[in-house]
């Protein structure tokens, strides 16, 4: 009788070598390009052949930007080591370099930590590594309890200055349905139960649509 009330998988996923085909990376790029970088890292800006523009340790600002030479503020934080290369390649070559070829190495990340509340086996404040993910969220804090809302699993998140929620239904990710979103330093997430509702009313109402963060 319990088992018929626990969420269903119900998965479509791809099955024996099938789904270790589908997982498979494609290339070893994947690996790095799940950081996003953010304010106190500390990287190394090599820009081929310019050893005057390079950078061998330079730390993102509390705002989230780097300082260059010649092009100045150059936005880091949310952004992956390929696409921060991409976008100083761009910088340069607009105007000071022909062909530009530029590559962003972290030497430090900065500690991440996100704190996990509501039905959990084990709330609390956790550190996470680069590329964690919400069902990484769930294993720290060892699986949400029996009582949980499965599909209501909170992540509130300050971008840009601004509060933001959204949903989630980690039925619908475990199955493969929906992605796994990646978390950041600073996410609270909760896992919601019948009992919480009300206190969650405002982002329930205004962030009805799951896997979107909302302004609340």
């Amino acid at each position: 009788m319990l088992a018929a009330c626990q969420p269903q998988l119900n998965s479509s996923l791809p099955q024996g070598q099938a789904g270790y085909d589908a997982i498979r990376p494609a290339v070893e790029e994947e690996n790095e390009t799940a950081y996003l970088l953010q304010a106190g890292d500390v990287v190394t800006v090599n820009v081929f052949q310019e050893p005057d523009l390079s950078q061998n340790s330079i730390a993102i600002d509390r705002n989230g930007n780097l300082y260059l030479p010649l092009i100045g503020q150059v936005r880091a934080a949310g952004h992956t080591q390929t696409e921060i290369s991409h976008a100083i390649e761009q910088a340069y070559g607009k105007e000071y370099l022909k062909n530009p070829r530029v590559a962003v190495i972290v030497n430090e990340a900065l500690t991440s930590t996100i704190s996990v509340e509501g039905e959990v086996q084990q709330p609390g404040v956790y550190e996470i590594e680069p590329g964690a993910t919400l069902l990484t969220a769930m294993a720290l804090a060892h699986s949400p309890k029996r009582t949980a809302k499965y599909d209501e699993v909170l992540v509130f998140r300050t971008i840009n200055g601004q509060r933001m929620g959204a949903r989630f239904d980690i039925t619908d990710i475990r199955a493969g349905r929906s992605p796994d979103p990646q978390v950041l330093s600073g996410d609270v997430i909760v896992v919601g139960f019948s009992a919480l509702r009300g206190i969650y009313t405002d982002i329930l109402t205004v962030a009805p649509l799951l896997n979107v963060f909302t302004r609340f």
